[in-house]
């Protein structure tokens, strides 16, 4: 695939309350703080990602509904509507190509299983989901399971969005094996070891956007992105880590193998190794907030210009905790939208 710029501009909010005060017209936040209904990013290029616009909308509330209208070939707009809870424990719920599966409120969950995308499918919107608790007591490093909370391999065209990930006995998202054209985007990642893998791959061919995101009490991988043709992170948010006393292996953001990779405007609070990069990688860091950090601090070669494929725009590193913790994961206005007759099932 080629790559080209988009062409569409974030439109800002003039004023916002943030909890902390008002932010002035000349700061305000962007547009993308989950008041569009539009995938950006990488996810946004070569023809976009709609996920089931189009296709019919259905309510679930069993596991049997989700798993029926998730693998089914043609689209459709799935929302989820109450607490689904997945047997056997570690389930994985297919998803196919063209679908959107997004939460009703805040009340959507898919509890100890988890959605799984093999490899070919594209054009997939998970939104608005709580997706926990396939943790197994007492197995901190979960090598001899594969429960994930979203996993997909060799994928393209995939938007991951406000989103709450907590307990997870392996990855909570693990975008594997030559995906293309991801954006992960105000979700919430929270109470877990290894959280967020990109990779498992000799190829370097990934591109993926990773903004306004909230990492806490998560240990490693926050993402490791290994062998990503370009990884652009910027206004994310990462605070209170789990077992810092761990010298190696808790971190913040690594770029490993080829990747090149682009931090912005972030804020790290009582984060061990904020950043760091392999030496056959690349990592350009600007204008992040370092509170009570230590450890690597590691940044080398140019990377890449994110503006080379997109316009975005980014928020004051100093307002990403007010912004990211109020509007990060799940929301009450996601998914209560009715605008097509929906069955229940």
């Amino acid at each position: 695939m080629t790559h080209f710029r988009s062409s569409k501009r974030l439109t800002l909010v003039t004023v916002i309350a943030l909890g902390l005060g008002v932010i002035a017209p000349a700061e305000a936040v962007s547009e993308s703080v989950g008041r569009t209904d539009e995938a950006h990013g990488f996810a946004s290029l070569e023809g976009g990602t709609t996920g089931g616009a189009g296709g019919k909308v259905v309510t679930v509330t069993t596991q049997a509904g989700l798993e029926r209208y998730a693998a089914a070939e043609e689209p459709y707009v799935i929302r989820v509507a109450g607490t689904i809870k997945a047997e056997p424990f570690g389930a994985n719920v297919v998803v196919a190509s063209d679908k959107t599966i997004i939460g009703v409120g805040t009340a959507g969950e898919l509890v100890q299983g988890e959605l799984h995308l093999t490899p070919g499918t594209h054009n997939v919107i998970i939104r608005n989901l709580t997706i926990r608790d396939s943790y197994v007591e007492g197995n901190w490093d979960c090598k001899d399971t594969d429960f994930d909370g979203v996993q997909m391999d060799t994928v393209h065209h995939v938007w991951i969005d406000h989103n709450r990930f907590s307990r997870i006995c392996d990855g909570q998202l693990d975008i594997r094996k030559d995906s293309e054209y991801v954006t992960v985007s105000y979700n919430r990642f929270e109470n877990n070891n290894k959280t967020f893998g990109i990779g498992w791959t000799p190829n370097v061919k990934t591109q993926i956007t990773i903004d306004h995101n909230w990492f806490r009490g998560t240990k490693q991988r926050n993402p490791s992105a290994d062998n990503c043709a370009y990884a652009h992170l910027y206004n994310n948010y990462m605070t209170a880590q789990a077992d810092p006393g761990d010298p190696v292996w808790t971190y913040g953001n690594w770029s490993r193998g080829k990747t090149k990779m682009v931090i912005e405007n972030s804020y790290y609070q009582d984060v061990q190794h904020p950043y760091q990069a392999d030496a056959t990688a690349e990592l350009v860091q600007r204008g992040s907030i370092l509170k009570n950090t230590g450890g690597r601090q590691e940044t080398w070669g140019a990377a890449f210009d994110p503006r080379d494929f997109y316009d975005y725009r980014l928020d004051p590193a100093a307002a990403v905790p007010a912004l990211v913790s109020r509007f990060s994961g799940p929301q009450r206005r996601l998914g209560a939208d009715n605008r097509a007759p929906h069955a229940r099932h």
